[in-house]
């Protein structure tokens, strides 16, 4: 049988502190959405929108792949008319 060879793949991380957590994004809950501070990179000092799955809490550290695209706003329903 050959062998398979294996792949390493290298994606430059960048590191990012929550601020704070905006709520579920997520029908059930699986997706919190929450403001990212981004500590390094082009983009450092910038707070952005993103999606985290699993849990998360205030002053975690996520490790993006990209700090150009923020996540869309949660829409809340209010129950009464438009």
């Amino acid at each position: 049988m050959a062998k398979k060879k294996e792949k390493t793949v290298v994606v430059e991380s960048i590191p990012g502190t929550v601020e704070t957590i905006v709520g579920n994004a997520s029908a059930k809950g699986g997706v919190t959405q929450v403001r990212v501070k981004v500590m390094a990179g082009r983009d450092e000092g910038k707070i952005i929108t993103r999606n985290v799955r699993g849990p998360v809490k205030v002053n975690d550290v996520l490790m993006m792949t990209e700090t150009e695209y923020e996540a869309r706003k949660i829409w809340k329903k209010t129950g009464g008319k438009k």
